[in-house]
């Protein structure tokens, strides 16, 4: 006999993963990812077995339920299963599949829908920071419908803003968790920052690209992968994030000059497959480095970026994005803020249904 997990599948931003009730799942923590693990088909590098799309993109989960805290309405906990490892990781946010969350706990009956649109506070659990989900709700419905494009997704669909409280720091402590807005590790200049996502940005030059090459040109290029993991597993223990080797942070992101119109360029290790576009949160953290002195991001620019409120258009393989940001005091590194960070993305529910889980 196979057991049936209540679950949808939908598609968060550019990932794409099952959403359950944390009802519908054990409270124990390793039996728990004992069952996400065989339901996702891991490991595998097929997932021939599961739900999974081979892919660390395609291969996420969203628990929700009502929330724990006065100043939200629901939890959100992200879980990574990892394809060809029998891994389910904690360690980070996810930005993307959070863009889901907001559509996921309404039409679940864990927020009321209002007439027009519907503003969902979800505590993410792996952080502890809180997020502002704007969901189109006309006649008191959710919608998928509707105008808004994002790089990287084919096609129009209703716009979800999400607006992000309070999240400098939130996985390493500090924004600058080395303390500097720069530092040399491995005889390579980096910037290691943390507001809503750990990440470490490197100048592609540095490493002898330009910054154009596809996700498939860098993964097989070994010298390359073994020199960003290498700095990676020191960045890690630097940005008070211990021992990463099995970790999914810090994000190793490669910048070099915009290559169509944008601010930047990015290519984005997440940790070790490149992003075919960026991650939300690492977006975040990329912009946050942009705006602020003394970084790889800023010295890189070749615009000057002046305090107050700001797109930042940061480039990726498969298009831009483009982070609201509202920054003070920016040349000051003792006495910054960073007074909003928001960003568009979109969802569609795929399916909704049972999982079914096999027996062992």
């Amino acid at each position: 006999m196979q057991q049936a997990i209540p679950c949808s599948i939908m598609r968060g931003g550019t990932s794409k993963g099952l959403y359950f009730l944390a009802s519908d799942l054990p409270r124990d923590t390793q039996l728990r990812d004992q069952w996400l693990l065989r339901l996702m088909g891991s490991p595998d590098m097929r997932q021939i077995d599961g739900l999974g799309g081979a892919h660390p993109l395609t291969s996420k989960v969203a628990i929700v339920s009502p929330s724990s805290r006065d100043d939200a309405d629901i939890d959100y906990l992200f879980l990574q299963v990892v394809v060809d490892k029998a891994e389910v990781s904690d360690a980070q946010n996810c930005g993307n599949i959070l863009a889901g969350v907001g559509p996921f706990a309404i039409e679940q009956g864990l927020v009321t829908a209002q007439q027009e649109s519907t503003d969902v506070r979800i505590h993410m659990v792996n952080t502890a920071a809180i997020a502002v989900a704007r969901v189109q709700t006309p006649q008191g419905k959710v919608t998928y419908q509707g105008n808004a494009q994002i790089d990287g997704v084919p096609g129009n669909s209703a716009p979800i803003l999400i607006d992000f409280l309070d999240i400098a720091g939130s996985s390493c402590g500090s924004l600058f968790p080395t303390g500097n807005s720069s530092d040399c590790i491995q005889d390579t200049r980096v910037t290691c920052i943390d507001n809503g996502m750990p990440v470490v940005l490197l100048r592609a030059e540095d490493f002898g690209l330009t910054g154009a090459e596809s996700p498939a040109e860098l993964e097989d290029n070994q010298a390359l992968r073994s020199r960003v993991e290498a700095i990676r597993l020191e960045a890690g223990k630097r940005m008070n994030l211990g021992d990463v080797s099995n970790k999914t942070v810090p994000k190793m992101s490669l910048i070099s000059p915009p290559l169509k119109g944008g601010l930047l360029n990015t290519r984005t290790f997440i940790p070790h497959r490149v992003h075919e576009a960026i991650g939300v949160l690492g977006s975040v953290s990329v912009a946050t480095a942009c705006v602020l002195q003394g970084t790889v991001a800023s010295d890189m620019l070749t615009k000057h970026i002046a305090d107050g409120a700001m797109d930042i258009i940061v480039e990726h393989p498969t298009g831009q994005f483009t982070v609201e940001m509202e920054v003070s005091n920016s040349a000051d590194l003792n006495h910054f803020k960073v007074h909003r960070a928001a960003l568009l993305r979109t969802a569609r529910l795929l399916m909704r249904g049972d999982a079914m889980l096999a027996e062992e």
